[in-house]
């Protein structure tokens, strides 16, 4: 696995175990819809969330939020 993919790798199970803590369900990890794919889908009480998961080793390139494209934000 390359340098890149392990760290995004490292990224979702931190995002995973965070969200955890704070009491969430996950039901779905890296859940695929033909060329889509979501890197986690948790459930709070009755709100399902739905969440990108964004590791950065530096903001060089700029804060992860913003590397979230609009295409992926409507889906």
């Amino acid at each position: 696995m390359s340098e890149h993919n392990e760290l995004g790798a490292k990224g979702e199970i931190l995002a995973i175990e965070f969200l955890e803590q704070k009491g969430l369900a996950i039901l779905e990890i890296n859940w695929r819809f033909g060329k889509a794919e979501v890197d986690i889908i948790a459930k709070d009480k009755n709100t399902l969330v739905i969440a990108e998961v964004k590791t950065r080793r530096t903001n060089h390139f700029g804060p992860p939020e913003e590397s979230v494209g609009k295409a992926k934000q409507e889906l």
